[in-house]
């Protein structure tokens, strides 16, 4: 076992950010600042707290909230404390929350006071809720005054730092058990792979409940010793305003906001011009979309990072500089990630072939919270099998065709939906779109699109399938097209397929 002298632990990040750059400020949140010894000693006093309420090394501790200081404090003291943080969905319903609660065994739940009644009503509510700001007793007034204790708590590297429960866009979410030695391997590869350093001044708007914000952005930049600005909700005209009021280099958001900024009147007025990195990723960024914001902002680079939950979550990323000549690739893997393209026998497809895109990594999880079952079959024969469908060219850069499961097989022929739906946001009139597989009696899986139109547009199921007739095979163009006002989506943005077969 490794004594503290070798140690690598999430908290450790944050604590050799602190001794290098004590007074820079690490993180700001609406009117409060915290340098990075605040920040540290903050974590020691909540990490303090915790077990003095009777929790064990080992434990887990429910997280239920919007993004605040709070929020990062929670996570860091668990971290610190050898507890397991399980962060939840911050749009869940009670019958959502529920099964994250009673599947994790938490021990208590630290939530935002306005969402208390949520967690109260869940089946499997811990005894213990602690409001985590906005109410007497709660973490931000402990983080904040008092003693700096010292954490009797030995973690080590190969303890279990979190619980992420996959978006269960498919299904019942599953907690991907992440050990502090995983993640502090992506921070790594993050910092490498993304260009990270301590005077990007990044503004953080995306839910720290998903991994890419927290893991692929938050935690390198802390890392570092940057000055992060957190945003509790991501509105894309206080983002505009806040990019450029604060002269922020570096930003990430979600396809699905990176859709609504490209959308926004105040992207071409706003002053940009400290923007220097922009990144995507968590979901598949339309073509369309990404062209329009190249040529309104083409000072800014553009990185696509691409991966899973379960690989804590960064595994490739297109950078800058290769956007030009592979646009739709989500490029090579990052420094602490091996992987293949294979076809159902486990074997290498051809360069250019389609495969499933499996991973060796020390940034893999140890596999699923109490699923023993589905542990097994994504770990086997020494590979994690993503359920990803891909292809790899020569050079070694991956382009993503679609979820195996979201293939759609059509009269024995196979389609992707993402190239039915980058064809339809080729048109003017589409804002959003999602293609799924609706079963049929004559093909097996028929064709659907999901479109939904921009503002002021006139436009109708016709003429959208006049333009797929255009562009792609007979086979491939949807047979039927639903005008909606908006797609059905988790908090983290990813568009929810399973709702849209269902419903």
């Amino acid at each position: 076992m490794l004594d503290a002298t070798h140690r690598s632990t999430v908290a450790d990040v944050l604590h050799r950010s602190a001794r290098r750059v004590p007074g820079r400020p690490a993180l700001v949140f609406a009117e409060r600042t915290w340098t990075y010894a605040d920040l540290d000693d903050a974590v020691s006093r909540v990490a303090v707290h915790l077990l003095d309420l009777g929790l064990a090394k080992g434990d887990r501790v429910a997280a239920f909230g919007k993004n605040s200081d709070a929020y990062v404090i929670g996570f860091l003291a668990c971290c610190r404390a050898g507890l397991v943080h399980v962060p939840m969905n911050n749009q869940f319903t009670a019958r959502e929350a529920g099964h994250v609660l009673r599947q994790s065994e938490a021990r208590v739940t630290l939530v935002d006071p306005s969402m208390r009644a949520i967690v109260e009503e869940a089946e499997g509510c811990p005894a213990t809720i602690l409001p985590l700001r906005d109410a007497e007793g709660s973490l931000l007034d402990v983080a904040r005054s008092g003693e700096v204790p010292e954490v009797a708590v030995e973690v080590t590297d190969s303890d279990l730092a979190q619980l992420l429960y996959t978006s269960g866009t498919t299904s019942a979410p599953k907690g991907a058990m992440m050990s502090h030695r995983a993640l502090v391997h992506e921070y790594v590869s993050a910092v490498v792979a993304l260009d990270v350093t301590e005077d990007d001044a990044p503004l953080h708007v995306m839910p720290l409940y998903h991994s890419a914000q927290m893991h692929v952005f938050l935690l390198p930049w802390l890392a570092v010793g940057a000055t992060n600005t957190l945003l509790e909700t991501p509105d894309p005209t206080e983002i505009l305003r806040r990019l450029e009021a604060g002269s922020h280099g570096a930003f990430f958001a979600a396809p699905t906001l990176w859709v609504a900024l490209a959308n926004h009147p105040d992207l071409e007025t706003r002053d940009l011009s400290a923007l220097r990195k922009a990144y995507y990723g968590a979901a598949i960024m339309p073509g369309p979309v990404l062209t329009r914001l190249q040529e309104t902002l083409p000072d800014l680079g553009f990185y696509n990072c691409f991966g899973q939950s379960e690989i804590a979550p960064l595994a490739t990323v297109l950078r800058p500089e290769e956007h030009a000549a592979r646009p739709s690739s989500t490029g090579r893997p990052v420094l602490f990630v091996e992987l293949r393209v294979v076809d159902i026998q486990g074997r290498d497809v051809a360069p250019g072939e389609r495969g499933e895109v499996v991973y060796r990594s020390p940034q893999l999880c140890d596999g699923y919270w109490g699923r023993p079952e589905e542990t097994d079959a994504a770990f086997r024969d020494g590979w994690f099998h993503s359920g990803d469908l891909a292809v790899q060219d020569e050079e070694g850069y991956l382009t993503i065709v679609d979820r195996v499961r979201d293939v759609i097989n059509t009269g024995g022929v196979l389609v992707a939906p993402r190239e039915v739906e980058d064809v339809l946001y080729a048109h003017p009139a589409v804002a959003e779109v999602a293609v799924v597989g609706i079963p049929d009696d004559k093909w097996g899986e028929a064709v659907y699109a999901f479109v939904v139109p921009r503002p002021g547009s006139d436009v109708d199921e016709d003429t959208l399938r006049e333009h797929a007739r255009a562009n792609l095979a007979t086979f491939k163009i949807p047979k039927q097209i639903r005008l909606l006002d908006a797609l059905p989506r988790n908090a983290s943005g990813k568009i929810l397929k399973r709702e849209l077969r269902e419903g």
